[in-house]
């Protein structure tokens, strides 16, 4: 039979407890990680979402009661009330003595994955279990810097005279004129999916100046790929009265912070990942290379011949990432290749257009916009779209709007990256592919 949870509140999370605090009465919550019956004693490992403590529980020591009560299966839900005492062999030099223990709820005999840590079961089979999966200490540490790295960068901006947006993610057309959008049934119409905040963070630009939108946006791609998911989580920024060389400086700037602060405030996590060698903050400025630079390397150093407005290809991404392994920019991209609202350079062969690169992992696109309505409808009707499909946002260049520049910057590629993940899938709580719609 179950116990109730009462009038029984957590005093403490594990992160809480130190060798300071011994004697002390705590109540502790949280899950089964792991369990230990030698006969005269037991151990249960306790965690929580900071991590793990032990549980001890000596015959003779603890009432004969709570000894037989505490007969548990992994990944038990339980609370715990007892005294810290100082134990050099139990984690963080410490373990509790309980004088009472609540079983909360239980599971199964057989758990579907193994949460133990001693084998690690594979990826699929762990996303079928995903609220389960996403208890272990991996995914936690994961998790942990993944709020961390969000905090950060909206400190960040907050600081810098951005405003926070929130863009529609039902549209009436698309966003870039390309062809990956989910549509769905709008009652009477169709509508689609918001493949990115674009058009709205343009147009809000020319109302709060800086702003930014950390939020998901959907690709109707595919690709089954370990660096490709259908729901992607983006960081959005757009500045007014500004140019592409803005955007590349904050940029960086954001970059390096962040790193900063996930070295300063999630480092247990990264050591945990093996990772606090491998992410560490990129000097600042970053390496720029003009797209044109980067083809004539791989042409020259590694014979990949890559014709002037051709995208470049994995393989080629492969041998740039042995060449140049952190951080840098490639900018003023073929006109020919990008969207309408990025602005042409004084040669317009060219755009004022950038990627950012960790080796060859592309995680940012951004550029300087076009804000004079004329040329954008020439650059819609050059591109074969219809001035007709934009007009709303058209609409918004009647009215003043400044000159500004963006960026996208993907989340979960860069968080893949950071925590030093096999597959962006990893990085994403509930991942959407062209194969997983649940859980």
């Amino acid at each position: 039979m179950l116990d109730k949870l009462g009038d029984w509140r957590k005093t403490h999370y594990t992160k809480d407890l130190s060798p300071e605090m011994v004697g002390k009465e705590v109540i502790l919550g949280g899950w089964v990680r792991n369990y230990r019956d030698l006969g005269g004693l037991k151990f249960i490992s306790l965690q929580d979402k900071y991590g793990e403590r032990q549980i001890t529980l000596k015959r003779g020591v603890v009432s004969d009661e709570l000894f037989e009560k505490a007969k548990v299966g992994y990944q038990y839900c339980l609370m715990v009330k007892g005294i810290v005492k100082a134990f050099n062999e139990a984690p963080g030099g410490i373990e509790i003595i309980p004088s009472e223990l609540k079983v909360l709820n239980t599971t199964p005999e057989k758990l579907p994955i193994d949460m133990t840590g001693e084998t690690v079961s594979e990826l699929d089979l762990r996303l079928n279990h995903r609220a389960l999966d996403l208890r272990s200490l991996k995914n936690q540490a994961i998790f942990r810097i993944r709020g961390e790295m969000l905090r950060s960068i909206r400190k960040f901006l907050f600081e810098r005279n951005f405003t926070e947006i929130t863009t529609p993610k039902i549209i009436g057309s698309a966003t870039e004129g390309g062809t990956e959008l989910f549509p769905i049934i709008y009652f009477d119409k169709e509508a689609f999916l918001t493949q990115s905040a674009q058009l709205y963070k343009e147009q809000l630009s020319g109302v709060y100046e800086r702003v930014f939108e950390i939020s998901d946006c959907f690709r109707a791609e595919k690709s089954r790929t370990k660096r490709h998911i259908c729901e992607i989580f983006t960081l959005d920024i757009e500045m007014a009265f500004s140019t592409m060389e803005d955007i590349l400086k904050i940029l960086e700037e954001i970059v390096h912070n962040t790193i900063k602060d996930i070295r300063e405030n999630q480092m247990s996590a990264l050591k945990y990942l093996e990772m606090e060698d491998k992410t560490i903050v990129p000097e600042i400025p970053f390496p720029r290379y003009r797209y044109e630079e980067i083809i004539n390397l791989l042409n020259s150093k590694f014979k990949i011949d890559i014709e002037f407005g051709e995208d470049i290809s994995t393989d080629a991404y492969r041998k740039l990432g042995e060449e140049l392994t952190s951080y840098y920019y490639i900018t003023h991209w073929p006109m020919s290749i990008k969207p309408f609202y990025i602005m042409p350079s004084e040669n317009p062969k060219y755009s004022e257009s950038f990627d950012l690169q960790k080796g060859m992992l592309e995680l940012t696109s951004g550029g300087t916009r076009v804000h004079n309505k004329q040329q954008l409808l020439n650059a819609l009707e050059n591109q074969g779209l219809s001035p007709i499909s934009f007009k709303t946002h058209l609409k918004a260049f009647d009215y003043g709007m400044p000159p500004h520049a963006g960026l996208g910057l993907g989340i979960d590629r860069w968080l893949t990256m950071i925590c030093g993940l096999d597959d962006i899938r990893e990085a994403v709580m509930y991942p959407r592919t062209p194969d997983r719609l649940t859980p």
